[in-house]
Formats: structure tokens, sequence, C-alpha cells
């Protein structure tokens, strides 16, 4: 029998209504095998007596009797099952320092299994036995091992924690929700578990969905440095570049102008030389005629005295040296080499200037008017690209963001980071202001232009007077009235340049500016003056030219 019960599996000897191992068993007339008070109880309680397996009715209740060839057989087994189980305990091991263990083993404590809610105890896998094999036992909960099990205890009533209180956020047994919480609103332990879990789950997706946006954040920040290296390369590569060439041309213009000099020098020279020996040949000739008429003077042959006298009275033919002279002229030589120089470097600077308009027009974003913000004399277009000043006040709400008097609007967009460029045509006014502000400029009554009031501005005052708003003021010296405006902002590297788009000219670059808040584009087209000062400004769409210096590069 023994032989034969270890071919067969716990499986074979479960009363299919309780499902736990045979008690008395019985047999039914078809066949089927049933704990002895299972069955009976499954009849009284059923009108007809029918089989729970094959449901094969019976119209006279069956009288059962005990099968004891199978009632051995799962006496053996159970006899195997417990020789087993106390085997397999020696191979167990021995609880360690921060195992939980076995509540019931006497002696060497071995590694608790499971947890019991009910029972409060602990279980090595020997112990748990029972709670897997016992129906009454079966239906206990069970749990991954865990220390002081007492907690779980209701501390007033000595009953286990079944219960969470909504109300009060505590934990509690069932005595307390009729005692001591009868009116909150309770649930089970378990619902509330899943409903936590549910949340932990939330808050753990929260938190991997962060993460993620981090470590984008990190490959972005990576692919910045990437790319800040790459323009660094490109940077220093085209400095190299100008800085060579400018070099180049210096000492081609310094060269240049030795060669001049010296060329000057070469030709004063030879003409100096050409003078002396005139002059050279004079003396000697002159000399001559003076040794002539020393011998003359001194003759007693009174004939001879009168005959020649005619011929060595005149001096010989001789130039009017009195004019002549030798005076090199230097002066303006310099200042000649300088300004070609000068023409030279400003044509090399436009192109400079041009390769970084183009390049700052990378940045151009699609700027709009606030309306929100429009002093009540500014009108402004259906598409808020335009803006001019009127002498009829509109009736407007004098809210906060509001300019007044100052004739000022800002645009809707705003940079807190990075870089922004737009383009604003200014052609045929006397007067206008443009520039960037903070968000929390000064707005209303008298209003300072300056950066440390939060304004990086230049104005163009009366038609021809151009002024960068610095502390202080910068006079602009202009060589053409820009018809139309580029204003840039690098955020981090703190610049607001200017630059006059059809000349590709720099204007005017306020550096090493300090931003800790958002900053928006400011538009003023200042006062109508009558009429005169009445064009609008005009935000306009950003297109870049190609370098007229492309063919030549």
């Amino acid at each position: 029998m023994s032989a034969a019960s270890c071919l067969l599996s716990e499986d074979q000897f479960l009363c299919s209504i309780c499902l736990d191992v045979f008690t008395d068993p019985v047999s039914t007339p078809c066949g089927h095998n049933f704990c002895k008070n299972c069955i009976n109880e499954h009849w009284n309680s059923n009108v007809q007596y029918l089989c729970p397996m094959c449901k094969e009715t019976f119209y006279t209740r069956p009288k059962l009797h005990i099968n004891t060839f199978i009632s051995k057989m799962v006496s053996q087994f159970r006899q195997e099952a417990q020789q087993k189980a106390s085997s397999s305990s020696s191979e167990q091991q021995a609880a360690k320092p921060g195992d939980v263990p076995c509540d019931v083993c006497t002696g060497t404590k071995l590694k608790a299994l499971k947890s019991c809610l009910v029972c409060l105890t602990s279980y090595c896998e020997t112990h748990l036995e029972p709670h897997l094999t016992k129906s009454g036992l079966k239906r206990h909960q069970l749990m991954d091992p865990v220390e002081n099990l007492e907690d779980r205890m209701c501390m007033k009533h000595d009953k286990p924690l079944e219960l969470f209180c909504k109300t009060d956020q505590t934990y509690v047994c069932m005595l307390c929700s009729v005692l001591d919480h009868k009116t909150h609103e309770f649930v089970p332990l378990k619902e509330e578990y899943e409903g936590k879990k549910a949340e932990l789950g939330k808050t753990e997706a929260e938190i991997q969905e962060m993460i993620q946006k981090r470590r984008l954040k990190i490959e972005e920040i990576k692919h910045s440095v990437d790319l800040s290296k790459e323009a660094a390369d490109r940077e220093k590569a085209e400095g190299v570049q100008v800085f060579t060439a400018l070099k180049e041309s210096v000492e081609r213009s310094l060269n240049e102008l030795i060669e001049t000099i010296k060329e000057k020098q070469r030709t004063t020279e030879k003409q100096a030389e050409y003078f002396l020996k005139e002059l050279e040949q004079e003396i000697s000739e002159l000399k001559k005629r003076s040794s002539e008429v020393e011998k003359l003077s001194h003759s007693e042959d009174h004939l001879h005295l009168l005959q020649n006298f005619p011929s060595l009275k005149a001096a010989p033919p001789t130039k009017d040296w009195t004019e002549v002279s030798v005076h090199p002229s230097y002066e303006g030589t310099v200042v000649r080499a300088v300004a070609q120089l000068e023409k030279t470097l400003s044509k090399q600077m436009k192109k400079l200037i041009e390769v970084e308009l183009k390049r700052v027009q990378q940045y151009a974003v699609d700027v709009t008017l606030d309306p929100d913000t429009a002093h009540p004399k500014l009108i402004l277009s259906a598409d808020r690209k335009q803006v001019n000043h009127v002498d009829v006040e509109k009736n407007l709400p004098d809210n906060p963001e509001r300019f007044s008097p100052c004739p000022g609007v800002l645009g809707k967009q705003s940079l807190s980071s990075g870089r922004f460029y737009f383009e604003v045509q200014v052609k045929e006014k006397t007067d206008w202001i443009l520039g960037v502000a903070k968000e929390s400029i000064n707005r209303k009554g008298q209003i300072t232009l300056r950066p440390q009031y939060g304004y990086w501005t230049i104005w163009l005052i009366n038609e021809d007077e151009y002024s960068a708003r610095n502390n202080p003021p910068v006079r602009l010296s202009l060589k053409s009235r820009p018809q139309k405006v580029g204003v840039f902002v690098d955020y981090e590297e703190g610049l607001v340049s200017f630059y006059d788009v059809d000349a590709a000219a720099l204007i005017y670059s306020f550096t090493d500016c300090s931003f800790t808040e958002k900053l928006y584009p400011f538009f003023s087209p200042y006062h109508n003056d009558g009429g005169i000062n009445s064009a609008p400004l005009i935000i306009c769409p950003v297109q870049i030219k190609l370098s007229q210096y492309q063919d030549a590069d």
C-alpha cells in the first residue's frame, strides 16, 4: 500500500465538497466519494438527493457506509505526509538575524515561511502544514512573515485590527466599530489596502514619469553641451579666420605704408642727387671762369685785356636756384593708409555682423501685442502686429498691467530662458522706443527707461537723435537711418542687441545684464505729434537674406 500511495497525490484524497482530505469517506451508488458529514449536510439542505459530482438523482436517500479501503489509504497518506514534513524540517534554515523566527519551534528557531493574521503566529514550513490541510485553518489569512504581530491587535479589546475608520483615519477592531466608533464610516482593511495600493501605484507612475522627465532633461542638457561645444569650436575657427585676415590686412597695410615712404625717400634722394650733380657742374664752370678772370685781371698787356674783357665780363650761364629746394612730404601718408585699413576693416566688420545677424535670426519668435497692457491712446491692429498713437483716448479699464501715462505696450510672449529675436518696422516715424522689459516693471506714472528699472531700450528722439537708454544714456551715431530694427535677447548670456536689419549693422548691445524674471518685448510708437509721427510700429515676419559675401567666400 505504501508503494501504491506514493503514486497518488493529495488531490485524489480531497472531498469535492469541503475541499479537504477525506474524513470518514463514504461512497455513493454512482461511485463517487465524499466525507460522511459533508454528503449528509448536502442532502439535508436539498429537496432532491443528487450526486454533487455527476448530478445523478436518487429517488430514495441512499444508505451510506464507511469505505474502509479509501479510509485506510487516507490514513496511510496522512502518515507519509507527516513523515515527509518531519524529514523536510531538518532541511529548513534556522532563523538568522533579520529573519522572522517560527513562534512554535522549541529549541532552534526555524525561519518562518508565513504569518497567520488570525492566529497572530508565524510558522515555519513544518508547523504551517495544518493551515494548508485542515479545513478550519485553511480559511485563515496567511501573509509573508512579519514581526510584532501583537501590533495588529486592538490594544483596548484584544481583537484583530480588521477595519479602517475613515472618519478618524485609524485602524480598529470589530468591537471598536460598534462601541467607540459606531457613527463613523468604516471599510475593511483589504478595501483600504487596495485603495492605498492603487494610490501608491499612481504615485509610483508619477515618480517614474518624473524620473523619465529628468532623464530626458539630462539628455537635453548633454545635447546642449554638445551643441555648445560645436558652437564654441565653430566660433573659435571663425575667430581665428577673421583675426588672421585682419592681422594679414594690417601687416599688408603696414608693408604698403613702409614701401610708400621708402619710394618717396628714393625719389627724394634721386632728385637731390640730380640737383647736387648739376650744382657741382656749375661750380666747376664758375671756378674755371673765376680762374680766367683772375688771370686776365693780372695781365699787363693792355690790348689782350681789352680784347678778352667782353667775353669774361658776364658770368657763365647758370640756373636760378633761389626757388629750388628738396622738401620731402610725408604728411597724410599714414592717415591715408589708416583710412584704407579702416575701410577694409569696416567691410570685414559688416560681413561679420551680417553673419551674426543671420545666426540670431534663427531664434525668431512670432510676437503679438498684448491689448491688456496697451495705453488707452494706442490703437492695435486686428492681428495685433501693428500699433500707433492717436489723440482720442479709449475708455478702457485701468488694470495694473496697463501703461499710463507712458504710451507703451508689451508683447504677449515672454522669455525666461534661452534666446529670442523679432523685427519691427520703424519706417516714416520721427519718434519710437523699442526693447524688452521685465515682468515687474512700473507701468504707472513717471517711467525711467534704465536697466536698473527693468528696461533695456533704444529711443529715436526728434527724428535724428538715437539714444541707448543705459546708465548713463549713450548717444548713438548711425551711418544710416534704420527702416527695420531687429531685437535679440540671450537670457543666460545677459545680452540685448539691436540691429539695423537692412544695413546689416549693429546699432547697440546691452551686455552683462542680470535677468531673474520673465522678459517681454516692449513697444512705444510715442506721441502722434499732430500726425507727424502717426505711422505705426509694425512687427514683421523675419526673412533671412543670403549673404552678399557668399560668392567671395
